[in-house]
């Protein structure tokens, strides 16, 4: 079963909790608490204080993530009358004291302390009672928390995934990627900051990053940054000049060896010049990994078809923001290194002939991880809609990745279409599976609200 092709898609941004664990702990055991209590997931009917009062829950209230005191605006029915102010939660009646509360005028308004253990009466500062509800953790929740965390599995829901509301599940996914995509937007908006709000050389700075695919990744960013994207621009006339400053600021020209190809020496004698015009401190060499790397992945390849995309187009950024289809800026990268490459995988390393051109799945890559991000980013900073709408469609039309995260997702039917619901499993796995936050996702807080009704 696929449950993103039975299931229409209906955005539901989950609440987001703010806790760290990894053992079911004190904190924890409060935290749950705090879970129970922000979703009413225990018995409403029949609750009475440790007074013996009638007590009703109107409303929970809203969770306070400053000081002071865990809920703000909640309502209760205390023996008839209604009241309204702030809830605070402690696994034990005695942590007020403890915490210092009964002296901190910040909790004067305090109308309900919810405790898992009640060892003690509280006071206000004025030293009135107040009321407290025992509200006890059941077993199953206990016991499917210590399941989750304890888990040796990459996902510890896996299996259970399937028993899940395939709506919830969807609806989730949908949050998951509007999440990456606003953390992404987040990195976007800084660099912009970094770069006084040049949308070039952020755009500049992303490509190249994301032509490290992976393993080069960071030696990529860190060639962009020491390398200014207007450098590139005032030599796109020569194609020599633009490879020789993309691999000599790489440190791959640095070999004084004479026998070496006299393409090598061209570029290297392009890069001393251009070394000294531009005041440019190249990079060290081991920086940049190439074992393990197919012939057509190594930093040599990406670097001078990086360069090619530069040489064919100065506007790039305009132009994708221009395009009218995902065909169209798909386009844009597919360029091919230039002659001496069609022979050569590096310096000294021959191919047979062959251009080294951009593959398709290469080409998603990018499409996925730069052009994308950055369409949402601008579309964010501008308020402009109809980029950020673009950069989804985009999303929709790219076939969905291929990787192990999507295939252990897909053996329990969370099949993906496409590379939007990709990038929502692989922020699910790496940002809540990996770290074991069950308590922030739905699929947990399902698993958790099904335990909870079992257990009341």
């Amino acid at each position: 079963m696929n449950i993103f092709a039975k299931v229409t898609k209906n955005p539901d941004f989950f609440p987001y909790l703010c806790l760290t664990y990894n053992s079911l702990t004190v904190d924890i055991m409060e935290q749950l608490l705090h879970y129970l209590w922000k979703y009413r997931l225990y018995r409403s009917s029949g609750l009475v204080t440790t007074r013996g009062d009638a007590l009703e829950i109107l409303d929970p209230g809203i969770e306070n993530t400053d000081a002071g005191p865990d809920f703000f605006n909640a309502k209760i029915k205390l023996n008839g009358t209604v009241w309204a102010g702030s809830v605070e939660i402690h696994r034990k009646a005695s942590d007020w004291w403890q915490h210092g509360h009964s002296v901190d005028k910040a909790y004067d308004n305090v109308i309900l302390h919810v405790v898992e253990q009640d060892d003690g009466t509280i006071f206000r500062r004025n030293q009135e009672e107040i009321p407290q509800l025992v509200l006890p953790v059941p077993e199953t929740v206990i016991s499917n928390m210590e399941w989750l965390l304890t888990r040796d599995s990459p996902i510890a829901c896996l299996e259970r995934l399937p028993a899940i509301d395939p709506v919830f599940c969807v609806q989730w996914t949908d949050a998951l990627l509007a999440e990456r995509l606003e953390r992404k937007t987040d990195d976007i908006l800084r660099w912009l900051e970094q770069y006084q709000k040049d949308w070039n050389e952020v755009f500049y700075i992303l490509l190249c990053r994301n032509f490290g695919f992976g393993v080069n990744s960071d030696a990529f960013e860190r060639l962009a940054r020491s390398l200014p994207f207007k450098c590139i621009l005032k030599q796109r006339p020569s194609v020599s000049q633009v490879e020789a400053l993309f691999l000599g600021q790489a440190g791959l020209l640095n070999d004084s060896n004479e026998n070496r190809h006299h393409y090598y020496r061209l570029l290297q004698q392009e890069y001393v010049f251009l070394r000294k015009k531009y005041g440019l401190q190249p990079l060290e060499p081991h920086i940049f990994r190439n074992l393990r790397l197919r012939p057509n992945a190594t930093p040599h390849i990406k670097l001078v078809q990086l360069a090619a995309i530069w040489i064919r187009h100065d506007t790039l950024f305009s132009s994708i923001l221009s395009a009218r289809t995902p065909r169209e800026v798909k386009d844009f990268f597919r360029v091919q290194a230039s002659e001496f490459w069609d022979t050569h995988y590096n310096f000294v390393r021959s191919s047979p002939p062959r251009q080294k051109q951009l593959g398709e799945n290469a080409l998603h890559i990018l499409l996925i991880n730069t052009v994308v991000p950055v369409m949402f980013a601008y579309g964010v900073y501008h308020r402009m809609d109809e980029h950020k709408a673009r950069a989804l469609r985009l999303l929709e039309c790219i076939p969905p990745e291929r990787n192990a995260i999507v295939s252990l997702f897909s053996q329990v039917g969370m099949i993906p279409r496409n590379a939007g619901d990709t990038q929502a499993l692989i922020q699910l796995k790496r940002n809540y599976c990996e770290p074991k936050k069950c308590l922030y996702c739905r699929l947990g807080f399902q698993l958790l609200k099904r335990s909870s009704s079992e257990g009341l």
